[in-house]
C-alpha cells in the first residue's frame, strides 16, 4: 500500500516525529486496553454462564476506565499530530510553489493550485490516522491471537491468524492494487471541478454580461457529475473490501466457537477476542481501497512542487553590488523555442537615480523587460547587471530587494491595510506606514476611516475604487527600500483624471530611486530623464 510519493510525504513529517510516535504509543495503548477489556469480559460471561453467577471483577472495572481514558487520550493526540503534519506539509508545498512560479502560477490554473493545496493535501490525512496507525496494531495483533488462541487450540489459532492476516494484510493490499486507477481519476476529477468552479466564479461579472449562466452552470454541472462517477467507483470498491473483511470477521468468531467447544469460558473468551481484534483493524481494508486514492494525491502533490525553477539560485553567489545601475547588454530572449524572439540583442541602460519610460505597443516586450530585471526568466544568451553585476550570479531573494514592482493588477489582499503594507516591509512600524500612505497621497482618507490601518481592504482591494486601491499598492511598493522602482502599466484601467493625479504623485514620491515606468503611452506630466520605445526586440532611444 506504500507507494513511492507515499513514503516521502512521509519524509516531510519529520518535524512531527514526536508527535507521531506519541499518537502511536497511545493508539497501541488504547489497543491493548480494549482487547484486553474484551477478552476479560468474554472470560467473566463464559464462567457466569458456567458457575451460574455472575461478578464483575475489578479489573474489568479498571479496564474499562483506562479504555476510555486512553480512547479520548488517542483521539487528541493521533489527530493533532496529524493535522500538525499536514500543515508542515502544506507550508512546504506553498514554499516549493512560490518558488517555482515567482512569475505566477503559468501553466498551471489557480484552482488546480487550490485542489493541490488543500483537497490532495487534506486526502493525505488518512495515511497516518487510517494505514498507519491500524497497521501497527494488526502488527502487534496478529503474534497475541497466535500466543493466546494456539496456547489450547493451535488448529483453531492458525485458521483464525490465517483470517486476521487476510483481513488485515492481503485485502487492504488487494483493495489498493485495485482501486489505485480510480483513485488518479477521482483527484483529477476534483482537481477539473474547483477549476471549472472558481472559473466561473471570478468571472462571474463577464458572464452575466453575457447571459452565459446556463453554459456556464452546465460546464461546472458536467465536471460535478463526473467527480460523482469517479467516487461511486471508489465507494464500490470500498464496500466490496469491507464486506470481504467483515466477512473474514465471522467466519474466525465461527472457527473459535467450533474449535473450542469442549470449554464454554474459554470459547466465549476467545470469541470476544478475536471481535476485538478484527474490529481494531477492521478500517484497514476501507484505508486500502482509498490508499489509491492518497497515493494519487501525493503524486499530485509533488508534481507541482516538484516543478523545475525558472531561473535557479547559482552555488556560489557574488557579492552584492553597491551600485544600482541597470544594464541590458545583448539580451536576446523568447518565451518558447519555437516562438520568435521578444529580444535580440537588446542593450539598454538606467543610470542610478534615473526615471525613464519604456514604450511600446502590446507585445513588444514591456513586461518581459520587468521579469527579466526582477529574475523570474533568464535570457538566452546576453546578461541583466545590476551595478555592474550579472543578475545570474547573483541570489534571485537579494535582487527583488534591490528592485521594486509596482505591476498594472497588484493584487491586494483580504486582510487589513496594515498587512498590505507590511508584505513589502515587514518590521516598518506606524510611522513609516503612514509616512508611505501620505507620499501615495492617500493617508488623509485612511485617517478618516473609523479602523484606520486595521481597516479591512476586501478580497481584491473591492471595499475601494480603482483609484484608491492603486494608491494603496503604491504605498506598499514606496514602503519597500528597493532603490529601483519598476512600474508596469501602474495605471492600467484609471480614468484619464485619476491617471494624471497618480503619475503627478508618483514625481514628488520616488525621490532618489531609480525609476523604470512601462507604458503604451504617455500623458505628459511625467518628469523623465529617458524615453525608449520598444520595436522588433531592441530598445531605440525617443525624443524626450
Amino acid at each position: 500500500m506504500m507507494s513511492g510519493p507515499l513514503l516521502r510525504i512521509m519524509g516531510l513529517w519529520g518535524r512531527q516525529t514526536g508527535w507521531l510516535l506519541a499518537g502511536l504509543v497511545v493508539s497501541l495503548a488504547s489497543l491493548a486496553a480494549g482487547v484486553a477489556l474484551m477478552a476479560v469480559s468474554g472470560l467473566t460471561i463464559g464462567a457466569a454462564l458456567v458457575g451460574g453467577g455472575l461478578v464483575i471483577p475489578a479489573v474489568l472495572r479498571g479496564l474499562g476506565s483506562a479504555r476510555v481514558v486512553l480512547r479520548y487520550t488517542e483521539r487528541l493526540v493521533t489527530h493533532g499530530a496529524m493535522f500538525r503534519a499536514l500543515a508542515d506539509t502544506r507550508v512546504w508545498f506553498f514554499r516549493r510553489l512560490a518558488r517555482t512560479s515567482a512569475g505566477g502560477l503559468g501553466f498551471r490554473h489557480a484552482g488546480d493550485a487550490l485542489s493541490r493545496l488543500v483537497g490532495d493535501i487534506e486526502a493525505l490525512d488518512g495515511l497516518y490516522l487510517r494505514i498507519l496507525l491500524p497497521l501497527a496494531s494488526a502488527v502487534l495483533l496478529l503474534p497475541t491471537l497466535l500466543l493466546l488462541i494456539g496456547h489450547r487450540a493451535p488448529g483453531v489459532a492458525i485458521e483464525v491468524g490465517t483470517l486476521f492476516a487476510a483481513a488485515a494484510f492481503i485485502l487492504p493490499c488487494l483493495a489498493a492494487r485495485a482501486s489505485s486507477r480510480t483513485g488518479a481519476g477521482l483527484a483529477a476529477e476534483a482537481g477539473a471541478l474547483r477549476i471549472a468552479a472558481l472559473d466561473a466564479l471570478t468571472g462571474l461579472r463577464e458572464v452575466r454580461a453575457f447571459a452565459a449562466e446556463g453554459r456556464m452552470l452546465a460546464a461546472v454541472q458536467a465536471k460535478e457529475a463526473a467527480l460523482l462517477s469517479a467516487q461511486q467507483a471508489m465507494a464500490g470498491r470500498t464496500a466490496l473490501a469491507g464486506a470481504a473483511s467483515f466477512l473474514c470477521a465471522q467466519i474466525a468468531v465461527l472457527t473459535v466457537l467450533i474449535g473450542a467447544r469442549v470449554n464454554p469460558a474459554m470459547a466465549i473468551a476467545a470469541a470476544f477476542l478475536v471481535l476485538a481484534a478484527f474490529e481494531a483493524v477492521g478500517g484497514l481494508t476501507r484505508a486500502g481501497a482509498l490508499a489509491g486514492h492518497a497515493s494519487a494525491a501525493a503524486r499530485r502533490v509533488l508534481e507541482a512542487a516538484d516543478a523545475p525553477v525558472p531561473v535557479p539560485d547559482p552555488a556560489d553567489p557574488a557579492a552584492m553590488p553597491v551600485g544600482t545601475t541597470l544594464r541590458f547588454e545583448a539580451v536576446e530572449f523568447r518565451w518558447q523555442p519555437d516562438r520568435p524572439p521578444v529580444f535580440d540583442s537588446l542593450t539598454l541602460e538606467v543610470p542610478q537615480g534615473a526615471r525613464v519610460a519604456l514604450l511600446g505597443p502590446s507585445g513588444a516586450g514591456k513586461s518581459t523587460l520587468a521579469a527579466l530585471a526582477l529574475k523570474v526568466v533568464a535570457p538566452r544568451s546576453g546578461q541583466v547587471r545590476l551595478g555592474g553585476v550579472d543578475i545570474a550570479t547573483l541570489p534571485a531573494a537579494l535582487v527583488r530587494a534591490r528592485i521594486g514592482w509596482l505591476g498594472q493588477a497588484t493584487h491586494l489582499f483580504d486582510d487589513s491595510i496594515r498587512a498590505n503594507l507590511l508584505l513589502a516591509r515587514p518590521d516598518a512600524d506606524d510611522a513609516a506606514l503612514w509616512a508611505a500612505l501620505d507620499a501615495a497621497r492617500i493617508g488623509d482618507m485612511v485617517r478618516a476611516l473609523p479602523d484606520r490601518l486595521e481597516t479591512w481592504v476586501g478580497e481584491g482591494g473591492t471595499r475601494f475604487s480603482g483609484g484608491q486601491g492603486r494608491r494603496l499598492a503604491l504605498a506598499r511598493a514606496l514602503l519597500s527600500p528597493a532603490p529601483v522602482l519598476i512600474l508596469d502599466e501602474p495605471c492600467a484601467g484609471l480614468d484619464s483624471e485619476t491617471e494624471r493625479a497618480f503619475l503627478e504623485t508618483l514625481n514628488e514620491t520616488a525621490s532618489g530611486r531609480s525609476v523604470i515606468l512601462i507604458t503604451h503611452r504617455l500623458t505628459g506630466v511625467e518628469r523623465l530623464d529617458r524615453i525608449f520605445r520598444l520595436s522588433n526586440g531592441k530598445a531605440v532611444a525617443a525624443a524626450g
